[in-house]
């Protein structure tokens, strides 16, 4: 109990500290794309000519209607893009920042939190990718929609505590960062993003019933097709949230002070 109290004063000055970690990811975000006219839209541009060249030949592969295709493919590379950009940098949040944490007394989620609004306002230019091609190919039932907005906060908590179990665990192992992007290119193929699992049906759907990331895409993605996903989706999503922040903030809690001399 004394981790996750911890742990808990720790997330809620983190939070009272918004200023702080937004500001530190818009500089991030800057520096990045110094002197670039378009600066974050280059991401967004090139995630456009991905999306548009896999549409097409994975929809020809597939035998599947462009119509159809399209949107689900844009929609699930899209949100993948948020979910793995803030696991993946997540396991650096506390490495490259360490000269603010051995020099500077902060809440120490701070740096994850960093992280999360960085891809939250990457994920923002590309989701522009998205409304392009639902506009151009329409939606089904347009009053599903705005369930989208639970979804996308539901799958953002879910990558927030993987990426914050991670971070922790990469500042003490250095070898986990390359151990969780060779694991979420893995994922990557395994989860219906260039597929859906009604593609799966039969003796292969266990792919699908099995994977917790095929949950945190369904929520966000059917909305945005028209659909509206089921009650037992919703749950899995929320109980992976609520399970998953109790593990996180019992860890950072516990292991707390530790970090200074990890990094």
């Amino acid at each position: 109990m004394e981790s996750l109290r911890r742990s808990f004063i720790d997330l809620t000055q983190s939070l009272a500290s918004w200023r702080l970690w937004t500001l530190l990811g818009w500089l991030q975000i800057r520096q990045r794309y110094a002197r670039s006219k378009l600066g974050p839209f280059w991401l967004t541009i090139s995630m456009g000519v991905l999306v548009a060249t896999l549409g097409i030949v994975y929809g020809t592969l597939f035998g599947q209607k462009l119509g159809d295709y399209l949107p689900m493919i844009a929609i699930g590379i899209v949100v993948w893009g948020l979910f793995a950009g803030i696991v993946n940098e997540g396991c650096m949040a506390y490495v490259e920042s360490a000269n603010y944490i051995r020099q500077v007394r902060t809440p120490r989620l701070i740096y994850l939190l960093q992280v999360v609004w960085r891809n939250i306002v990457i994920f923002a230019h590309n989701f522009a990718i998205v409304v392009v091609v639902l506009l151009i190919f329409g939606v089904k039932n347009w009053m599903a929609i705005p369930m989208f907005v639970p979804g996308i906060i539901l799958l953002v908590l879910n990558a927030t505590w993987v990426g914050a179990v991670v971070g922790l665990l990469a500042a003490r192992f250095r070898d986990l960062p390359q151990i969780v992007a060779s694991f979420l290119q893995v994922a990557f193929y395994v989860t219906p993003i260039l597929f859906s699992g009604r593609m799966l049906a039969g003796k292969h759907h266990w792919i699908v019933e099995f994977n917790p990331l095929a949950y945190l895409m369904e929520i966000v993605r059917e909305p945005l097709l028209g659909r509206i996903p089921s009650p037992s989706v919703w749950m899995m999503a929320a109980g992976m949230a609520v399970l998953g922040w109790f593990t996180a903030l019992w860890v950072t809690g516990r292991y707390h002070k530790r970090i200074p001399y990890w990094i």
